[in-house]
């Protein structure tokens, strides 16, 4: 199978390239913004060495579908989706925080709880509690959004206090994200899953807050299978799920957690059709519709004339 590791565009106009981990970012007459879902892949901040064919379409086209089902809650950049692996929007400047939340105590918070930590950003978490279980209510854990290296746990008290985001926006911002993380619970239920936790992003452009970046997919979130949910909790057994984590998990297991001096584990073609097929049954599930595998004979040459069509009708 092919993957798009990486792009090397020079569109008409084209004021600025921006390489991220997944995402390759160019930017058209300092107007709007062209973003590439690439098929490369990370975890622990790090981008694995082999790209996941099909991976990058699948998160652009979730993350379109729950922008459009959303946006009567908070408006958001996108402008168009031209190509399965392309979204054309809005520049914004973005809130150096990610708003994390969190329904359920999974990841990196249980990682932090297991560690005998009862206090994650600035919210206290009760004693007693086990990996997976539903918390009281759903809690927001922000990040600093680091340009290089990790992101870092940071406390709303520590985002006002550093003046990083002020107390009216940053109330806008909670208020969202809580709206945002209901919707997305409620559109998850009707396909059989439980949204456990995901992370939202924004920025502002003339004076209003947009919603940016990706929303509601597996790099993004964390989704478990409703059926038989409180049975395994009940019997102390591992929750089927469905993100990243089990990329995370695959690592662990063979010594990498992204630190100083640890090797990346070979990823056989056999993991990475393994990962491809994963991220296509969470499109699957939470879309309800069929994956339809783009074409990828000319992977590179097909979004380059489609982005090029795009940007004709801006």
């Amino acid at each position: 199978m092919k993957a798009l590791k990486e792009t090397n565009y020079n569109f008409p106009n084209q004021s600025n390239f921006y390489k991220g981990k997944v995402r390759d970012v160019y930017t058209i007459a300092d107007n709007f913004m062209v973003m590439v879902v690439s098929d490369r892949i990370s975890a622990f901040d790090v981008v694995l060495p082999e790209a996941i064919p099909f991976k990058g379409q699948v998160l652009n086209q979730i993350a379109a579908k729950f922008l459009a089902a959303t946006q009567d809650i908070v408006p958001n950049w996108v402008l168009k989706v031209p190509d399965p692996m392309v979204t054309i929007g809005r520049i914004c400047e973005p809130f150096k925080v990610e708003m994390v939340i969190r329904g359920y105590l999974a990841g990196h918070a249980w990682r932090e709880y297991s560690d005998g930590k009862r206090l994650v950003c600035g919210v206290s978490l009760p004693d007693g509690l086990k990996e997976n279980d539903k918390l009281p209510k759903p809690i927001i854990t922000p990040t600093t959004k680091a340009a290089v290296g990790h992101d870092e746990d940071i406390s709303k008290e520590a985002i006002l206090a550093k003046g990083i985001v002020s107390l009216v926006d940053y109330e806008k911002l909670e208020a969202y994200t809580y709206a945002l993380y209901q919707r997305g619970t409620e559109i998850a239920a009707k396909s059989g899953l439980i949204l456990v936790d995901t992370k939202y992003e924004f920025g502002t452009a003339d004076g209003v807050i947009y919603l940016i970046d990706e929303i509601h997919t597996p790099d993004s979130s964390r989704y478990f299978y409703a059926e038989g949910y409180e049975k395994r909790q009940e019997d102390n057994e591992p929750q089927k799920q469905l993100s990243k984590e089990f990329v995370r998990k695959w690592l662990i297991e063979n010594g990498f957690q992204g630190k100083e001096g640890q090797i990346i584990p070979e990823m056989t073609p056999e993991i990475v059709t393994s990962i491809s097929e994963r991220y296509i049954e969470l499109y699957e599930q939470i879309a309800g519709e069929k994956f339809i595998k783009a074409n990828a004979d000319e992977i590179s040459n097909r979004i380059e004339q489609n982005i090029l069509k795009g940007i004709e009708t801006l």
